[in-house]
């Protein structure tokens, strides 16, 4: 769910809970259903996006497993072996 979709029902949610004081008693229970529908929507937003997450999460997870840093590591390796390189203590 769009972050301006989430806002704009939990506008509707704050809405509905400020009228709640004003609404006829027998108009109450169709303002808690469309209260329970607005949450009902939010929150399956809310699992998609999570869904969607865990997805790109575990795709990156899979690429970095593939990447192979061995040069870098031999380079800073080196790096720091060499005189005045980033382990020498020149101070």
């Amino acid at each position: 769910m769009k972050v301006e979709r989430l806002e704009e029902r939990l506008a509707e949610l704050e809405g509905l809970a400020e009228a709640l004081d004003g609404v006829p008693d027998e108009e109450v229970v169709g303002v808690l259903e469309r209260a329970v529908a607005l949450l009902a929507e939010v929150n399956a937003g809310l699992e998609e996006g999570l869904r969607a997450s865990e997805g790109e999460a575990r795709e990156l997870g899979g690429l970095l497993e593939r990447a192979d840093f061995g040069p870098f590591d031999e380079a800073l390796e080196r790096a720091e072996r060499s005189p005045g390189g980033a382990g020498a203590s020149g101070r």
